[in-house]
């Protein structure tokens, strides 16, 4: 068998199979994770970031290689969930970028591709780090290069590159001393791998996977009820995409926004994405036309859906997630996880919540959907996990606000920042203060190996209480009062002040308040706030400040 030209067709299927391959090994990618904590969330994160990708790339129209995999890019980045996802969204981009204009790959431009995606990943990092999934899709890139002027079937090639990725694969550890320490290869570049994999086996007719872009949901139960429509002021809910110039994005949803509500106008990279609520979806499509091809047009009668489907939760919802007009000039969205968590946040005036952090990274869709349904012309985005400020700073770009992203990698970093805030002061006061702030926060967390390891030459065994601090295990044992007050003792120096403890929903309240208890006999001139975190798998969460 031999294949020297690939259409839209074929992309679209090696897609989904690369997607299905990863989604089927997606434990064995979050399980290289360096630290033995449960939030391994890498293979998870890649595999939503590329069904997103698929499942866009699946419902565009037409043929056309390039164009089918800017709609990939396109999914990807809306897509994307931690650092893992928002790299791989970089890579989609990339290759797309590569192959620009190209209605069928050959070997070519199947290096091209993916010699820019690993560029354009690189790129899209402040300080990229060897031995990562970078390392991987560079060496893959300049490797495609080298084989392309002189391999014409695809099927070879791509055998080629696959070997050639599994032993820079094999080598990181050998760059970053943290994998060679926890005994793993990264796994970012794993689950490149199994992309790539899958993407050749389907192309040579070895294995296929099946509607691997749906996310499967739980349907709710609803009773069906007659809700008053005569609130309705727009009564056409019109989606579609553009292909054309993106670059006009702001001027367009200029115009819109006099034709309807819940507008929202994102995209790039030659793709907008368009939603309103009108009551002249004729209209809206003709203006569209202008700057280019309509595809993945959806309209619906909201009135008819109201009066027969929805529920008044299901209308509250859409109410609420709609993108609104600016009327203030500051707004707060912050990602949090954990009830109690949920209400501190609550009570420091956040505006919009966004439900992530450890095994459940939101995408970069989910937070721009919170931005965009503030009212402040300014929204501080406190992202509260170092896994998650990457997909927050892709919302820069495709939302309609100024949107700035405090780098707060822990939830009493994204507190401590909001502390800091003055209302009365500017933007760039508020932001240097809340980022000077974020730098006297210092966060501990206690939580459960998953798998036996060593770390800084401690023996760690599976299901040990380990405590973590700054990167790093500093403690460890076999009950969890104890192992947080080895952490504490750790942590703490002369500056601190204050202690605060988050305790979880799997942390009996008297064994937090004893440990409250030991910390105020011990420290005496320390004041120990005890409060309610609600946090999955972690038992405690400490500020320090």
């Amino acid at each position: 068998m031999k294949i020297e030209i690939i259409d839209g067709d074929l992309l679209k299927k090696a897609l989904a199979a690369g997607s299905g391959l990863l989604e089927k090994n997606k434990e064995e990618v979050n399980s290289l994770n360096v630290f033995p904590v449960p939030d391994g969330d890498t293979g998870t994160n890649m595999s939503l970031t590329v069904k997103s990708a698929v499942k866009q790339a699946s419902s565009a129209t037409g043929n056309d290689a390039y164009m089918i995999a800017l709609a990939a890019s396109q999914g990807s980045l809306m897509g994307a969930r931690g650092n893992s996802g928002v790299i791989l969204s970089q890579l989609f981009r990339g290759f797309a970028t590569g192959i620009k204009g190209k209605t069928e790959i050959d070997v070519k431009t199947f290096a091209e591709g993916f010699k820019q995606a690993a560029e354009t990943a690189y790129k899209a990092v402040m300080k990229p780090t060897e031995g990562t999934i970078l390392t991987v899709a560079r060496e893959i890139g300049e490797f495609s290069m080298s084989i392309s002027k002189k391999e014409k079937d695809i099927l070879i090639f791509l055998e080629k590159v696959i070997e050639h990725g599994n032993n820079t694969l094999e080598k990181t550890p050998d760059m970053l001393p943290v994998l060679k320490q926890a005994g793993v290869v990264d796994a970012g570049g794993k689950g490149l791998m199994y992309i790539i994999i899958g993407l050749y086996n389907s192309l040579a007719g070895i294995e296929h996977y099946e509607d691997t872009a749906e996310v499967v949901v739980e349907p709710k139960v609803v009773h069906r009820e007659h809700i008053d429509t005569d609130d309705i002021e727009f009564g056409y809910c019109t989606e579609f995409m553009i292909n054309g110039n993106s670059d006009e994005i702001d001027g367009f949803r200029d115009e819109l926004s006099s034709h309807g509500d819940s507008l929202l106008v994102v995209g790039g990279d030659g793709i907008i994405k368009v939603h309103v609520h009108t009551n002249n979806p004729g209209l809206v499509l003709e203006k569209g036309l202008l700057l280019g091809e309509l595809s993945d047009i959806k309209i619906d009668n909201m009135r008819y859906q109201h009066e027969e489907v929805l529920l008044k939760e299901e209308l509250k919802t859409i109410d609420s997630q709609g993108p609104k007009e600016p009327t203030k000039e500051y707004s707060f969205v912050a990602i949090s996880i954990g009830e109690g968590i949920d209400e501190v946040f609550r009570e420091l005036h956040v505006d919009y919540i966004v439900s992530g952090g450890q095994t459940m990274n939101p995408s970069t869709e989910d937070i721009l959907k919170a931005i965009e349904s503030t009212q402040g012309r300014n929204v501080f985005v406190l992202p509260n996990n170092k896994n998650i400020i990457l997909a927050a700073e892709q919302t820069k770009e495709l939302s309609s606000r100024n949107v700035v992203v405090l780098p707060t990698k822990s939830i009493p970093e994204g507190i401590g920042a909001l502390l800091a805030y003055d209302e009365g002061a500017s933007l760039d006061d508020n932001v240097n203060n809340m980022n000077e702030n974020i730098k006297n926060i210092l966060t501990g967390q206690v939580t459960f190996a998953v798998r036996d390891s060593e770390f800084n030459s401690n023996e760690i065994k599976k299901d040990d209480i380990i405590g973590l601090s700054n990167g790093d295990i500093v403690a460890a044992g076999k009950e969890i009062n104890d192992v947080a007050l080895d952490l504490i003792n750790d942590m703490i120096n002369d500056d601190v002040s204050i202690i605060t403890i988050f305790y979880g929903d799997n942390m009996e309240e008297e064994k937090a308040e004893e440990l409250s208890g030991i910390l105020e006999e011990k420290y005496k001139d320390v004041d120990i706030e005890l409060l309610f975190g609600g946090q999955p798998l972690y038992y405690y969460i400490f500020s320090l400040e």
